[in-house]
């Protein structure tokens, strides 16, 4: 159990740089290298078939699946097993809002409320206060499974994680010197960022950059309706694609479909009091029609997780609301629980203090179940909001190391908001030691990665966890 320490970003840059110094007696930087599984280490599967018990039944297979594809979708599924290894390794007392999982796939382009395209963290199922290594350590382990997965080369590898922890390093070095109210209005324009990458890109890889941008444009609640919809009666439905797409009309009897929408309805009135004065005016103007549960992601897979259609002024203007189940942290074991009780509360808080600009529509909301006579934790989001997603598993070595260099910047930014960026600063110094360091534990648990990917795979087949494989 990591205990609370020093969280404050109020100190002074002298006594903040002095405190990150002093913390190297805690943990020195070299350190940062070690990983070797303890004897008591917990069993991997184990762990996912624990956690498995909180899901949705007939949807676990799908997680194993989707698991099972590679060791890096493995290792994106794998958040609770790395939360446990993490508390293990050194830390230097300092503490951040914590992304959770920070793995490669958990940061994208998104558009701000200004309709500007950013990058940032894009997932926070798991965030909480804790060791801000621990949010650096997953991200570099992420670059070393991506990069084995892609077939690069060792130096390759080092070079990616090795760019990415001296991005961070030197991003919140910078930070460190900033005024708190630039820190917290920094932010990456994505459409700025790819202006500059173009610079050096030859036609056809400007061609695919144009192309992402105008298709991350086209990803909203419109591109949902033409793709999640049909018309019935000249008002539009959400479609059925069993098991990863499952309107209620096809859940429940006509009478229980109709409860459960009544009480859903209801739900976004208690929805709409976690958001701002203005947000709230903005919601009124829509009106649900019709509701669905729909598989997402990997990690998340089993969680309960619906859409929502709602509509505007007339069936061309639809918002899309994503309600997701939202759990106790991974971190919560080992980082200490969280100060909200209503775990949705939880994910939107971290969200808010982490990211540089959030969905309008963020909010968060419980809901019962009658099946179970549980009540649940979720937040709310838009569905899509020209969401754009870099192709990790197409990249070039290069890609990857820029790419991971970004990732870098932006986890910095994040911490440097909600943690005391002069102490983090002053632990990193100028030096590369963290940076190599950490490149060795990368490889390090990359291996670890692997092991527990070839345990459940052979859990797998033989029978342990159930697969689908389909899906």
């Amino acid at each position: 159990m990591v205990t609370p320490a020093s969280s404050g970003h109020r100190s002074s840059h002298a006594s903040g740089a002095a405190a990150g110094k002093a913390a190297r007696a805690t943990a020195r930087r070299s350190s940062h290298a070690d990983w070797a599984p303890p004897p008591d280490r917990p069993d991997p599967v184990q762990t996912l078939v624990q956690q498995a018990r909180t899901r949705t039944p007939e949807l676990v297979p799908i997680r194993n699946g989707r698991m099972l594809r590679s060791p890096f979708a493995f290792f994106r599924g794998g958040a609770a097993i790395m939360a446990a290894d993490l508390a293990r390794t050194p830390v230097s007392g300092i503490r951040a809002q914590l992304c959770g999982d920070a793995h490669l796939n958990n940061f994208g382009g998104f558009a701000a409320p200004d309709r500007s395209l950013v990058f940032d963290v894009n997932d926070f199922d798991e965030t909480l206060p804790g060791p801000w290594e621990w949010d650096v350590k997953r991200l570099a382990a992420s670059i070393a499974v991506a990069g084995r997965d892609r077939g690069f080369g060792d130096d390759a590898r080092a070079d990616a994680v090795s760019g990415a922890v001296r991005a961070y390093r030197k991003a919140m070095r910078a930070f460190a010197g900033e005024r708190t109210v630039d820190v917290w209005y920094a932010r990456l324009d994505l459409e700025q960022q790819f202006t500059q990458w173009a610079v050096g890109l030859d036609a056809s890889d400007r061609k695919v950059l144009d192309k992402t941008l105008k298709k991350a444009r086209r990803k909203d609640s419109l591109r949902a309706l033409a793709k999640l919809t049909y018309v019935v009666d000249g008002e539009p439905r959400i479609v059925s694609d069993p098991p990863l797409v499952v309107p209620i009309r096809d859940l429940f009897s006509a009478d229980e479909a109709q409860l459960v929408r009544e009480r859903l309805a209801l739900s976004l009135q208690a929805y709409r009091r976690t958001l701002q004065a203005d947000r709230r005016h903005l919601l009124d103007a829509y009106t649900l029609v019709d509701v669905a549960h729909k598989v997402v992601g990997v990690g998340s897979v089993g969680t309960r997780a619906w859409i929502m259609l709602l509509l505007g002024r007339d069936s061309s203007d639809p918002l899309f609301l994503q309600v997701k189940e939202a759990d106790r942290s991974v971190l919560a074991p080992f980082a200490g629980r969280s100060r909200q009780a209503n775990q949705g509360r939880r994910v939107v808080d971290g969200q808010r203090l982490i990211q540089a600009a959030s969905d309008v529509f963020l909010g968060w909301v419980q809901i019962p179940d009658d099946r179970d006579a549980t009540v649940r934790d979720y937040y709310v989001r838009q569905l899509w909001d020209a969401k754009i997603s870099a192709p990790i598993d197409t990249m070039r070595a290069g890609e990857l190391g820029a790419y991971s260099e970004i990732c870098g910047w932006t986890l910095a930014r994040a911490h440097a908001r909600s943690g005391d960026r002069v102490a983090i600063a002053g632990y990193l110094g100028k030096s590369d030691r963290f940076d190599r360091a950490l490149a060795t534990f990368a490889e390090s648990y990359a291996d670890q990665n692997e092991r527990d990917y070839a345990a459940f795979a052979a859990a797998a087949q033989a029978g342990a966890v159930p697969v689908d494989l389909e899906h």
